[in-house]
């Protein structure tokens, strides 16, 4: 696949101009670059495959983006070389690619690396060895669409419907609100299934590792073994470039994964959707720094295609599309939530404090103390949410209550163990002689209590029954029926076999308080994931939640309703100028050169400059807001801006992010 000597190499014949995405991502090189293609490369140089050209004097990698029969330039260096045959990029992919680039201010090789996992060469050998000629599966048609049983989307109005229109291969678009103790799974896998009984393909992002599982389950279970393909990052180089090229060459129509999944190639796709759009795990912590539910919703509006975003939370973007008339809710009624929903109550309400004076201070109060204890006399397990994982991981002096810090770093100290000495969560240093730089002291006291020692606590409270921690050293994904208590910080809670018996909702304080936007959202959708796991109130399912009931998110959670905060969240946001009411970027980097960029930036009218405030290792964060009409023109000139910069080579980087998750 390499061409001849330089001297011999004469164009091909039709088309011999190939533009190219070269692999180097400064904003100013941010545009295809022409090519010749050799006539010994012009049955490989196909759109889509990966090339290798001269830039700069230097042999980088690209992808060939189209080939056509003139260029505006004279002189044109021809291609040194084609990777491989394999169109590796789809056309449709390409097209989203530049959009997303577009979108988040950044350059389309780096969103190239994200959409097009790396090359592995054994996998690719033994994929066209069983395929030379590359065709892969027959796509599925459209004929005789076999109607999928709505039996599952019967609790909610519309579901039925949705579920006609993607076998009718319409752009239906939704943003379903799941209902407590709902198989999320086997609805989105009831979905998948209309959409490929219609003869077209799906793309279903998850957040995790084991959402990922559940859905491959459902999916297997509807679909049928080797109908679709699981795209992960976490599964490896081969297996999930194996995956890839199964998706890209039609062996199957579906494709679900993680946020790696968000650009997979799909033939005839009819369906994107994403499960727990909240998670921050659906936002990509590379450049350009995309959130998988605006690029599967820019998706959709590209390829006019169906969209579905659930959870059992709804988050203000998933609203802005509702209000927006975008997309159509798909709810249960109120009766049938008040079925389904576990009984909830808070300890920080009126009634709760006369019998219980102390539970405005008790880190688990009567009322928790006493439902946990009825479940478990019940023979049913008990799940309890601790938003902080480790055993002390935050402590203070036991006489003055001064902070424990670090005498190296300044780090916070935490205990690892009850027996283990009190060490740095910032260096690791082990700090054995601790002394109170305020008042000499040596005693510590815990600050914040986590998971572990709650186990530890929890388990002396209620001896003789089997403890089980499900975090970060060890994820469950299920725990089996019978009395027991779990205690999972959140996103790590276990299903269990015929739902929990009570679910406690601990140290809420620790969720509400963060200096965050969405403070109240992010809460919310965690208590929402754990209480979703209880049984129904009717058979006896209990939801303690250790907070006031008068705040707005513990009322949304009495009444499950998310909906009603989400509307609420999205009214505060168009008041105080914030997202997704408003466009904003957030510009990092060292003081001189966040001044560079933005005085080199020509801003749309109405762009309003907020800062600084301090970041991260002495750098500063700048905000500009514009109205959400002049997003484009906002994302543009930051990007020209940040291309003047790097065309000088500047020496400090700017970080650009459009609508980032932190904005403080």
């Amino acid at each position: 696949m390499t061409g001849t000597r330089r001297g011999d190499r004469r164009p091909a014949e039709g088309s011999p101009v190939a533009r190219v995405c070269v692999d180097v991502p400064l904003p100013h090189l941010d545009r295809p670059f022409d090519y010749l293609v050799p006539d010994t490369l012009d049955a490989d140089a196909r759109p889509g495959v990966r090339v290798k050209v001269r830039f700069a004097g230097q042999l980088v990698d690209g992808w060939l983006l189209e080939r056509v029969a003139e260029s505006a330039h004279p002189k044109l260096a021809y291609l040194e070389k084609v990777v491989s045959p394999v169109p590796v990029l789809a056309p449709e992919v390409a097209e989203l690619a530049r959009a997303v680039a577009d979108r988040y201010a950044g350059s389309l090789a780096d969103v190239l690396r994200l959409a097009v996992p790396p090359r592995h060469a054994r996998v690719e050998k033994d994929v066209t060895a069983t395929d030379p000629a590359g065709a892969g599966a027959t796509p599925p048609t459209a004929t005789d669409p076999t109607p999928v049983d709505p039996r599952g989307w019967r609790d909610y109005p519309a579901g039925p419907a949705f579920l006609r229109a993607l076998t009718a291969g319409r752009a239906a678009r939704a943003v379903w609100s799941a209902l407590p103790g709902e198989d999320w799974a086997d609805r989105y896998a009831d979905a998948v299934a209309a959409t490929v009984a219609g003869g077209r393909g799906a793309v279903v992002v998850v957040a995790d590792a084991r959402d990922l599982d559940r859905l491959d389950a459902a999916l297997t279970a509807v679909l049928g073994p080797g109908r679709h393909a699981c795209l992960s990052a976490a599964a490896g180089p081969a297996r999930r470039y194996r995956a890839f090229l199964a998706a890209r060459r039609g062996d199957v129509p579906v494709v679900i994964g993680t946020r790696a999944a968000m650009f997979a190639p799909v033939e005839r796709l009819g369906l994107v959707a994403v499960w727990d759009d909240g998670d921050d795990l659906h936002a990509e912590p590379r450049a350009p720094y995309p959130h998988a539910r605006d690029v599967l919703l820019t998706r959709a509006q590209l390829a006019g295609v169906a969209a579905l975003v659930g959870g059992y939370a709804r988050t203000a973007e998933a609203q802005l599309l509702v209000e927006t008339g975008w997309a159509r809710e798909v709810v249960a009624d109120r009766a049938t939530v008040r079925a389904r929903m576990p009984a909830i109550a808070p300890t920080g309400d009126d009634p709760h404090l006369a019998r219980d004076p102390g539970a405005a201070s008790a880190r688990l109060p009567s009322l928790a103390w006493t439902t946990a204890r009825d479940a478990l006399r019940a023979d049913l397990p008990v799940l309890v949410q601790v938003p902080r994982r480790g055993y002390l991981p935050s402590v203070a002096c036991a006489d003055c209550r001064a902070p424990a810090r670090c005498p190296h770093c300044a780090g916070p100290l935490g205990l690892p163990s009850a027996e283990g000495a009190p060490a740095c969560r910032w260096c690791g240093r082990v700090a054995a002689a601790y002394a109170c730089p305020e008042c000499g002291g040596r005693r510590l006291r815990a600050s914040v209590t986590g998971a572990r020692r709650t186990a530890e606590e929890l388990g002396r409270a209620f001896p003789g029954v089997p403890v089980r921690t499900s975090g970060r050293e060890e994820v469950l994904a299920t725990v089996p029926a019978g009395a027991g208590l779990v205690i999972a910080t959140p996103g790590a809670e276990p299903v269990a076999e015929g739902g929990y018996g009570a679910v406690l909702l601990l140290d809420s304080w620790a969720l509400l308080t963060r200096a965050d936007l969405r403070a109240g959202e992010e809460a919310l959708r965690r208590w929402l994931a754990a209480a979703a796991l209880a049984r129904p109130g009717s058979a006896g399912g209990r939801v303690v939640v250790v907070a006031d009931g008068a705040l707005a998110p513990v009322q949304a959670l009495l009444r499950w309703d998310s909906a009603w905060f989400a509307t609420r969240e999205l009214a505060e946001r168009r008041e105080l100028g914030f997202p997704p009411a408003v466009r904003m970027a957030s510009v990092t980097g060292v003081a001189d050169a966040v001044a560079d960029l933005l005085a080199g930036a020509a801003l749309p009218d109405g762009a309003e400059v907020l800062g600084p405030v301090p970041a991260d290792e002495g750098r500063e964060r700048m905000l500009v807001r514009v109205p959400r009409a002049r997003a484009a023109a906002l994302a543009g000139a930051l990007h020209a801006a940040a291309g003047q910069r790097s065309a000088r080579k500047a020496a400090d980087p700017v970080r650009l992010q459009i609508d980032p998750l932190s904005l403080f």
